[in-house]
This record gives structure tokens, C-alpha cells and sequence, in this order.
């Protein structure tokens, strides 16, 4: 069986747009996920790992919300479930927020310290690296009817769009596969999070990327 680590945000973890002025988010049930269209479609030669958390940034320490770092959390996460065939990888969204200061190029930096930390780990077979498919996140849509929301974002939508060179390039940098979401999806009604149809379309395209670097 081939294990597929899935590591990322609540667009991993599967937050629901509408959900997004509820007094707490609701979640897309298991086989509605992009992680669950991937395990079905990927079927029982494959193990999906979800690892998403709701804010989860790339290298940064949120001051309003605790242990949303994904470099201090990953190299316990890669260890709790090696042997790791693949880790999908993606992450930088919640970079975009207003308190964090920085722009789509270090928003990649901080992804590349998460891609080396993964590259250069003993969580694969063998205590050798495992593969990793980058991705670069859906573009943050139109927030004009959600003020507090934009507020956290005010640069968000056109930064966002800046982001894929800037994967594409680390990832032609490091030797690993990578995908564009943007090129796939839109998000859905809060402009961040992904409806129920986003999340099959991304399924299956991260599912058909995964059969190409894990041929069974």
C-alpha cells in the first residue's frame, strides 16, 4: 500500500464557505473532501493521509490563534506516519493576511522551507525522502460582502494570483511535481474556502497527478 501525506490548510481539512459567519466552521463530510475524492479515485493500493487545519500558515506564528505553524509541526507529522510514499503539500493562503506583513515571493520562501524539510527527511521508504506534488492554493475571490473577512485580506485577491510563478519556479527549483489549482478551481461564496464542487474537481485532478508520480 502506497501512503499519501495530504498537508495543508482548511481547504484540506474541508471548511465549508457558507460556514463562514457561523459562530464555528462546519466541515464537508469524508467522501465530499478533495482528500476523500482522492482516496476513492486512487483506491485501496493507496493509504490518504488528511492533515488540515483550519489557518494554517506556512512559517509563521499567528498572534490571534495558537500552533498554526506548519514548520513547527511538520517534521512530527512526517515522523508519526512514515513510511510516506508522497506528500501533497499545499499551503501560503493564510499567509496573505494582513498581520503577517509579506509578499507572494516570501509566501513561496516559507513554502520552501516546508518543501526541504520534507525533501531532506527519513519519513519515505527506507528512511530515504519521500516524493512531493506541490501545489499552489486557490486564488482568494471577491470579499466585498464579507468586510471583516476582506479586512484580513485587503491585498488578498491580487496577491494571490501572483503566487503560481512563484510555486512553479521553487518547484522547478527543487525537482518536484507541482499543480496549479488556480487553473482548476474558483473558491466558493466567502472567496477562500471551496464548495462541494471545487473540492471533487480538485480530487480528481490531484488523484489522476498521484497515479502519474506513484504508477501501481
Amino acid at each position: 500500500m502506497k501512503n499519501v501525506l495530504c498537508f495543508g490548510d482548511s481547504n484540506t481539512w474541508g471548511f465549508m464557505p457558507e460556514s463562514i459567519t457561523a459562530p464555528f466552521p462546519a466541515r464537508h463530510p469524508h467522501d465530499v473532501r478533495w482528500t476523500g475524492i482522492l482516496a476513492s479515485e486512487l483506491g485501496a493500493g493507496f493509504r490518504v493521509i488528511e492533515e488540515g487545519q483550519n489557518g494554517r500558515t506556512t512559517v509563521h506564528d499567528d498572534p490571534f490563534a495558537a500552533v498554526r505553524n506548519g514548520k513547527a509541526v511538520l517534521p512530527a507529522i512526517l515522523e508519526s506516519h512514515k513510511p510516506l510514499d508522497l506528500v501533497v503539500l499545499m499551503l501560503g493562503t493564510n499567509d496573505l493576511k494582513n498581520v503577517f506583513g509579506v509578499s507572494p515571493g516570501e509566501i513561496a520562501m516559507g513554502v520552501k522551507v516546508l518543501a526541504q524539510m520534507i525533501l531532506s527527511s527519513d519519513a519515505g521508504l527506507a528512511a530515504k525522502p519521500p516524493k512531493l506534488l506541490l501545489m499552489c492554493p486557490p486564488a482568494i475571490g471577491d470579499q466585498q460582502h464579507l468586510p471583516d473577512v476582506a479586512a484580513k485580506f485587503p491585498d488578498g485577491p491580487s496577491d494571490s494570483r501572483k503566487l503560481p510563478r512563484h510555486y512553479e519556479a521553487l518547484a522547478a527549483s527543487l525537482g518536484c511535481d507541482y499543480l496549479n489549482t488556480q487553473r482548476l478551481i474558483e473558491p466558493g461564496s466567502d472567496g477562500i474556502h471551496l464548495d462541494a464542487a471545487a473540492h471533487a474537481k480538485l480530487g480528481s485532478a490531484v488523484a489522476a497527478t498521484v497515479k502519474a508520480i506513484l504508477p501501481s
